[in-house]
């Protein structure tokens, strides 16, 4: 007769049952466990402005306020260290939570591994029948009410046999692309002691690569109370797809308090604080800020320790700025309805093909012909597995809605002149098409670096203004970037950003050719 064993749940010792019956309820009550239990002094006040600070991450993880979450801090700015408290706290109070740990690297999974064996060491988590059900092993630590802890491996393998509730994610700038898409599907949600642990991602990082895996990610998470520069686009997130929230704080923010005989007037400091950082709470003292401050580069400064953009090293469009190039409001431009916006003024397109790739055409209001004259891009179209066709129409039903002129009404459309190759299963070509469309097609012939540099002198001048509805060319001319690893390469890498940006070289391209014919040659 088989016998069938009964599973038994591991009995915590004195001393973690005795934490778990101060298990913290309101934020002040985690405070304070966090201080005087685990001595963290974790800031709980925004000095940068950016609207959040460390504390607003760990207390929304330990509450469930927070499903998948992102983190965006500095260097220095405590990120490892406050993933490694909230393990913790995961495993000391939803007894049988799964977590796993998983770096751009071996090496960085085990810095907050580290930081979570220290914070275990503590007196709080001594004696008494122990918190532990064994001596932690160089990867996995399980804590006597069954809650388990695992460095996970950076390579596919490791993290497809993975079914955890919680999954940490530290250094994500630094994680191959492939293995953090593998990592989205390891997540499972259970119960925990009695209460429903929801799975999530958390994924903690600085940001610093133009095209990276961050500018990725912050493109795609919502939260403008939490520090995202903006709130994502209903186009790049539809509705019912699950978005990340985003956590932002920067060095300000975790700055200790600036002694009162420290003179604002002149400090180096000044221009991200304004004095700020007289009423702060952090960690680091001013002093190593400034030296640090003086060290390196603005651009490295503003990337690293300030949050506010990757180093534009490899950007191609290091001219772009959202403040400067996207139309704010009281513009009159923002409300171009009208085919006629103002006198000699006229519309334009400009397109790029795809099937695998999207199909991309922006719209743009041209004040004149030749390269002086003020070019604004007011709409965008981007599709992928469509026939040039379809995409007419899908377009032209766009334009209906924004009030814009369809394609065939434009004053002329730029398009990639590889389009006058003849398709093999049609035996037209995508130009062909266009122009029985009824579209007046130019064809500009020129090189990728010529494109690029026309780009880039009317982002210089001024002369080249895109509307805020226009988010992912915003966004894809932020992350538009060379090759790092290539550094001989003067093409850009294609990676998604290249669609609406060569749509939009070839609509400048054709607007700087002015009237003249423009020659498209069969081959």
């Amino acid at each position: 007769m088989a016998v069938r064993l009964k599973a038994v749940a591991p009995r915590p010792g004195r001393r973690l049952r005795q934490l778990q019956h101060l298990r913290p309820t309101t934020p002040g009550q985690l405070y304070r466990f966090v201080s005087a239990g685990l001595g963290l002094s974790v800031p709980s006040v925004s000095v940068s402005g950016l609207g959040c600070s460390p504390f607003d991450y760990l207390q929304d993880g330990y509450f469930g306020a927070a499903g998948d979450a992102l983190v965006w801090a500095n260097r220095g700015g405590g990120k490892t260290m406050l993933g490694a408290a909230a393990t913790l706290l995961d495993l000391l109070f939803r007894p049988g939570v799964q977590v796993r740990v998983l770096g751009g690297s071996l090496a960085q999974s085990e810095k907050m591994y580290e930081h979570l064996r220290a914070l275990l060491d503590r007196p709080v988590f001594r004696g008494g029948g122990g918190v532990l059900a064994g001596t932690p092993t160089a990867r996995r630590v399980v804590l006597a009410n069954g809650s388990r802890v695992e460095l996970l491996a950076g390579s596919q393998r490791s993290v497809r046999g993975t079914r955890v509730h919680i999954l940490r994610c530290d250094e994500v700038e630094e994680m191959d692309r492939d293995v953090w898409e593998a990592a989205q599907l390891v997540t499972r949600s259970g119960v925990c002691g009695g209460a429903w642990v929801q799975g999530r991602i958390e994924a903690l990082s600085t940001m610093h690569r133009v095209g990276g895996l961050m500018a990725s990610l912050t493109t795609g998470s919502e939260g403008v109370s939490v520090g995202t520069p903006q709130a994502a686009s209903d186009a790049e997130h539809p509705p019912g797809l699950a978005k990340r929230k985003l956590y932002r704080w920067n060095a300000m923010d975790v700055v200790a308090r600036c002694p009162a005989a420290l003179p604002c007037e002149g400090c180096a400091l000044w221009d991200a604080c304004g004095g700020r950082a007289k009423r702060a709470d952090g960690f680091v003292p001013v002093s190593d800020l400034l030296r640090s401050r003086s060290r390196v580069s603005d651009r490295a400064w503003e990337s690293e320790m300030l949050c506010l953009r990757p180093v534009t090293r490899d950007c191609v469009y290091y001219q772009f700025s959202r403040d400067r190039h996207v139309l704010s409001e009281g513009d009159p431009r923002l409300h171009c309805a009208q085919t006629r916006w103002e006198d000699g003024a006229r519309w334009v397109g400009g397109m790029d093909f795809g099937i695998r790739g999207e199909t991309t055409l922006l719209w743009a209001v041209s004040a004149g012909e030749g390269p002086d004259a003020a070019l604004t891009v007011v709409a965008e179209y981007a599709e992928r597995d469509r026939t040039v066709s379809a995409n007419l129409e899908h377009a032209a039903a766009l334009a209906d809605r924004l009030g814009l002129v369809p394609p065939a009404g434009l004053a002329w459309l730029a398009a990639d002149p590889a389009g006058q190759q003849r398709n093999g299963q049609t035996g037209r070509t995508d130009l062909a098409v266009l122009r029985s469309a009824g579209c007046r097609v130019r064809a500009p012939r020129a090189s990728v670096a010529v494109g690029i540099d026309k780009v880039r002198r009317r982002l210089d001048r001024g002369l080249l203004a895109i509307h805020p509805r226009c988010v992912r060319l915003v966004s894809a001319l932020e992350r538009y970037h060379f090759d790092s690893a290539r550094p001989q390469r003067e093409e850009p890498v294609k990676d998604g950003a290249d669609h609406l940006c060569d749509a939009l070289r070839y609509l400048v391209l054709a607007q700087d050719a002015g009237a003249g014919p423009v020659t498209v040659r069969g081959y």
